[in-house]
């Protein structure tokens, strides 16, 4: 990174403008006084002549050079470092393959809801500063995508590429509650809290959702429960091996019941998302209740590259000084 550590005497510069005016423009007493100068013009310069004529040109780089050299021109590398231990965030992410079901807008397009909830989590993510996320996907089986990072561009990388299916077909929630709860215990926080996003009821795994909980309530953990999508019948796209691509309309059921459970026990909240702007509504919700003060120390170390205008500036006047001083002595 480059700077001026005392860039006020720039302005300096301001003042070769005027200068050159008045040098210019000023009135200079005639050396010789001739009776005429109409053969004048056909003399041609000497080339010492021509060389006089760049004098100035040396001198004025050399103030320049040198007024750049007071500003301090500076290169080097600035770091911070954050101080907070920040909290805990793991975000339990339901895969199953009730997620491809086609009832969200976004963008003026219909997309399923694995693809609405991706936008929005990024966003989410942008927002925090100094807090640890993890990801937790489930859906049969629940495992750990990502464990506790900083790494803000890896979460959202690894987000974009989550599949619906990835996980199985059904709906294990306890057991996401449960692996989210044992990525808690890799770094201790103050703060740790489960945003479990889902659209179903959950039907498979080997830890209920009640156990999950209860666990949940002993460790101290506030779990935010999303419950994505709208009840009832809902478009899928299918894939007939006789008909092709063609639209079907399932029955799709969300246990609110539970996830309120869940939320309430855990002091968390539940929250109902039928569009993009509700989904929307809700992450920038969380991220109001869950904020972190951040402290930081910023670290800098530059190098000064004054003297590298300091030595052309001295070499050049010197030349100056030299050539006016001798070869070109000027007598009033």
């Amino acid at each position: 990174m480059f700077q001026f550590a005392s860039p006020y005497f720039l302005l300096l510069l301001a003042l070769f403008p005027g200068v050159f005016y008045f040098r210019k423009h000023r009135q200079m007493r005639p050396v010789l006084n001739l009776s005429s100068l109409r053969k004048a013009p056909d003399i041609q310069p000497s080339p010492m002549l021509r060389i006089a004529k760049l004098l100035p040109l040396l001198k004025y780089t050399a103030l320049c050079l040198m007024i750049l050299a007071m500003a301090r021109p500076q290169w080097g590398t600035r770091q911070v470092n954050v101080l907070t231990e920040g909290i805990n965030i793991v975000l339990a992410v339901d895969l199953s393959e009730s997620m491809a079901a086609l009832d969200f807008n976004y963008k003026g397009r219909i997309v399923n809801r694995l693809e609405a909830i991706k936008s929005v989590i990024q966003d989410f993510i942008a927002k925090r500063n100094g807090d640890r996320i993890a990801m937790v996907v489930f859906g049969t089986h629940a495992y750990t995508q990502l464990p506790l990072t900083r790494d803000y561009n890896t979460i959202a990388s690894i987000l974009e590429r989550l599949q619906i299916g990835a996980a199985g077909p059904n709906t294990a929630i306890g057991d996401a509650v449960g692996i989210s709860l044992k990525r808690m215990e890799d770094i201790k926080s103050k703060s740790n809290i489960i945003i479990l996003l889902t659209d179903g009821q959950s039907n498979s795994g080997e830890l209920s959702p009640q156990i999950a909980t209860d666990i949940a309530v002993q460790k101290g953990v506030k779990i935010y429960t999303v419950g994505v999508g709208t009840r009832g019948q809902v478009p899928f796209l299918i894939k007939d091996p006789v008909f092709g691509e063609r639209y079907v309309h399932q029955q799709v059921d969300i246990d609110e019941a539970a996830l309120k459970d869940i939320a309430t026990k855990t002091q968390g909240l539940y929250f109902k998302a039928e569009n993009t702007e509700g989904l929307q509504q809700i992450y920038s919700t969380i991220d109001s209740l869950e904020k972190t003060e951040v402290k930081t120390q910023t670290f800098a170390e530059y190098n000064e590259l004054y003297r590298y205008l300091l030595i052309p500036a001295f070499i050049l006047i010197g030349i100056w000084i030299l050539l006016t001083h001798t070869r070109f002595v000027r007598v009033p």
